[in-house]
């Protein structure tokens, strides 16, 4: 028995539209950051040019997820469809954001002991209509974020990017009135500083993920005793929890009940324990008759 999962809050064309205008107005404006931070010298610009562009990557995805989750269907080549791209993306994602980081944070360090000269106009300029472009983004996401776990996930990435570039702004203006270049190695290190847990964070998350671990919040050992609590379960084993992408996650296990009871009502016990306690929509359950033997000798 298996039970189903809707996919209609990723599906949504009411989501495409607010993810597809956000994805376009921030990977065009990282273009515009990553130039500037060249031509004015600014690592901070430089690094919140980065930070956009990994932002860029996770609207994209929750872009591609919204627009494929419901339309790229499984079939007899794959039969779990391409809902994995989604956290093989996030791996990249987290990879390029660590990347940046330590570019930023080690270039910030060779910056203190050799200044270098920084345009603060067009580093000011240019942050504020990095900060402009990711409110719009934030104006556009902010109900949705509230309807979907994957367009909050890219809600956040906004969020955190709006933060960055508030203090590109201030660096420029303390370089502006001040002549203090530092500012910005500081800033950019405190981009970098910021960055780093996130991407770890989201390679821990993504990692777990493709190795089929049981999801955060889950114990599969209450799984089990919950199952085994249910009447007529004698046993169960070959138990399994996992996540195939976000929001979905899915479990198998064999129940073992006695000779000749009739199966269906621990079966939909069964369904409404995973799906009520642990929030698990879409369970295999393969009921076994006490005196049926071999399955329980299963080597994984």
């Amino acid at each position: 028995m298996s039970g189903g999962h809707d996919h209609g809050s990723l599906g949504s064309i009411k989501h495409v539209k607010p993810l597809a205008i956000s994805f376009g107005l921030v990977a065009s404006f990282a273009f515009v950051e990553l130039i500037a931070g060249i031509v004015s010298g600014s690592l901070a610009l430089t690094a919140d040019a980065g930070h956009m562009f990994t932002d860029a990557l996770g609207l994209g995805m929750a872009l591609a997820a919204a627009l494929l989750a419901g339309r790229v269907q499984p079939n007899a080549k794959r039969t779990f469809g391409l809902f994995r791209l989604e956290i093989m993306a996030a791996l990249a994602n987290a990879v390029i954001l660590l990347g940046v980081a330590t570019y930023v944070i080690v270039e910030a360090i060779g910056r203190f002991r050799s200044p270098v000269d920084v345009e603060p106009g067009l580093m000011t300029a240019v942050a504020i209509g990095g900060l402009i472009i990711n409110v719009i983004a934030f104006r556009l996401l902010q109900k949705a974020a509230g309807e979907s776990l994957n367009i909050e996930g890219a809600f956040l990435e906004v969020i955190g990017d709006m933060l960055a570039s508030v203090g590109v702004v201030i660096a420029g203006v303390v370089i502006i009135v001040t002549g203090w270049s530092g500012i910005d190695a500081v800033v950019g290190i405190a981009i970098g500083l910021f960055i780093i847990p996130r991407a770890l964070n989201l390679a821990r998350k993504a990692i777990r993920i493709l190795i089929e671990s049981a999801p955060d919040g889950v114990d599969v050992d209450e799984v089990r005793t919950l199952l085994l609590d249910l009447p007529e379960v004698l046993e169960v084993h070959d138990l399994h929890v996992w996540t195939l992408t976000s929001e979905m996650n899915t479990a198998t296990a064999h129940i073992v009940i006695d000779d000749g009871i009739d199966p269906h009502p621990t079966l939909d016990s069964a369904r409404d324990v995973l799906a009520n306690r642990f929030g698990i929509d879409h369970a295999t359950f393969q009921i076994e008759p006490v005196s049926h033997s071999g399955c329980d000798e299963l080597a994984w």
